[in-house]
């Protein structure tokens, strides 16, 4: 198995847990909270595709896909543009209202960029930085890792608060 293809299966994996979470739900679902601070179905969906469409962007040196395809007009949330809902406080968290269509359109519409990024790479682009900001700056390698880590912790998030809802 090629690096590549160890990364497209990651994200594969991931976006059958979103797509498992989100498939069914109406909107009234998508966006309870468990507790007045927790995080809703919606937003923690759109918060992983939006740190993946940001980060895989930054990385391949391409626009994101919440701009260049229209996404955040789409959405039409009351947010910045370049928002990935970083530090979001629960009235930012609230304020992200989707439907499942919408959320499940902008997540596959991030994962289809990603995968066509991720089959144009090789071992040896691993290695280049991205991301001098840390000490040691960042690899393409550890920053891939950290969107599937990330995108992995709030797909399962997800899926503990359709539990909780249900």
């Amino acid at each position: 198995m090629k690096t590549s293809e160890l990364l497209i299966d990651a994200h594969s994996r991931i976006q059958e847990v979103v797509h498992d979470v989100v498939e069914g739900l109406d909107e009234k679902s998508l966006t309870t909270r468990p507790g007045d601070t927790a995080n809703s179905i919606a937003w923690l969906v759109w918060h992983l595709t939006r740190v993946q469409d940001d980060h895989l962007a930054d990385a391949g040196g391409h626009e994101q896909v919440y701009t260049a395809d229209g996404w955040h007009e789409r959405l039409g949330l009351p947010l910045d543009a370049a928002d990935t809902g970083y530090a979001h406080t629960s009235e930012q968290v609230a304020q992200v209202r989707l439907s499942a269509e919408q959320l499940l359109g902008y997540y596959d519409a991030v994962h289809a960029r990603t995968l066509e990024f991720l089959r144009t790479l090789t071992d040896d682009d691993l290695d280049r930085i991205v991301d001098r900001n840390w000490n040691p700056p960042v690899t393409l390698g550890v920053r891939l890792v950290s969107v599937i880590n990330d995108c992995d912790q709030h797909a399962g998030q997800a899926a503990y608060v359709k539990g909780l809802i249900s």
